[in-house]
């Protein structure tokens, strides 16, 4: 049986991997969770696989050295992927350090343990062992407005926030481990996901949210922003994939080929909304584009993402499944199906899940 170490699988693209992979291969593999539990962290995404034999789930820092190599000293890891991350832009514009330490210290301390538990006396690593370090294509900067730019494996960097540039980092230490090393890794890029799990402080959700209950829809700038977005469980296929086919010491982008600007995403999920809603139902009333509310735009924003993952579906056979259309659908619908977790996620319920047992965040 296969193990699998996951970081930050009780976020938001973690769970839904997790949850991918038991839906793929169910008893074949063993899944060990390792999250410190933020407010982004919520073992509530896993209460259908909690109670499996084959999924524990550890409650650690990835930056505490001790308790991640205690992890390898007691459990043969075949693979490890990296989610573990601080991933909110505007967060990072307010405290830097935190990011720092989490994205690039914390993926140094993965790495090494990585490293002791799988290198061999002569240097060269045990067979059949893969460390994915999972990024974004914010790493990459901004594009303009030439809808025919996009951003490849050989795009250089240039980060424009503390939280791109923090994965910036995480992405050159791994790739500086790749080739000091030869340390067994691949490096994915991905454009914005979005689906079940997301924490309400991300477009998507909050629009969702914020629209039901008749609150402004906050849009920054002139709304004209553009980003690809990507399903979250075409991505965790994506990198179950690279996993199992990629080529070593590769990077691979992970786009959706769904390029929409920020002001289409709110007036798609309001018009959505307004299909979805009996006309009985009183919170269809108030659903118009009247909520929308132009604010402050955010410092350092990026003008255009968008990706090409021409070589992931070149190597490999991978390309989205998922067009934006049917997924915004897929999304609003859980969030329906699943009122309560929302409501326990922006009341902050959700924080004294298992507190007895974890301890307080």
């Amino acid at each position: 049986m296969r193990t699998y170490l996951v970081t930050g699988g009780a976020g938001f693209i973690g769970s839904n991997y997790i949850h991918y992979m038991f839906k793929k291969y169910d008893n074949e593999i063993r899944i060990i969770n390792v999250d410190v539990l933020t407010y982004a962290g919520n073992l509530e995404n896993l209460r259908d696989v909690e109670d499996r034999d084959n999924y524990t789930f550890v409650k650690a820092d990835i930056c505490d050295r001790d308790a991640i190599n205690k992890i390898f000293e007691e459990n043969d890891i075949d693979r490890v992927v990296h989610f573990a991350a601080e991933s909110h832009v505007d967060r990072s514009i307010v405290n830097p350090e935190v990011f720092v330490q989490t994205n690039v210290l914390g993926t140094a301390t993965m790495l090494n343990a990585a490293k002791k538990a799988w290198e061999l006396p002569d240097g060269s690593f045990k067979e059949g062992k893969k460390f994915l370090h999972v990024s974004t294509d914010e790493v990459y900067g901004s594009l303009d407005d030439d809808p025919n730019a996009y951003f490849y494996e050989t795009t250089p960097y240039s980060p424009h926030s503390p939280y791109s540039a923090s994965k910036a980092s995480s992405d050159m230490l791994v790739k500086a481990y790749m080739d000091t090393y030869k340390f067994p890794a691949n490096i994915t890029n991905c454009s914005n996901n979005y689906g079940p799990y997301q924490f309400p402080e991300k477009l998507i959700p909050l629009i969702i949210n914020n629209a039901l209950a008749g609150k402004d829809l906050p849009v920054y700038g002139d709304g004209k922003n553009v980003r690809d977005w990507l399903f979250v469980e075409d991505h965790a296929k994506a990198i179950d994939m690279v996993q199992e086919k990629g080529r070593l010491f590769e990077t691979y982008n992970v786009g959706g080929h769904n390029e929409k600007q920020n002001i289409e995403i709110v007036k798609t999920i309001i018009d959505v909304l307004r299909e979805e809603l009996d006309d009985s139902d009183p919170r269809k009333a108030h659903l118009s584009y009247d909520l929308i509310k132009y604010v402050t735009d955010r410092k350092g924003h990026d003008r255009r993402y968008a990706i090409a993952p021409d070589k992931i579906k070149a190597e490999i056979g991978w390309e989205p499944e998922t067009m934006f259309n049917e997924g915004i659908r897929k999304t609003i619908k859980w969030y329906f199906e699943h009122h309560d977790w929302m409501e326990h996620v922006t009341s902050g319920d959700y924080e004294k899940y298992y507190s007895k047992m974890y301890g307080n965040k």
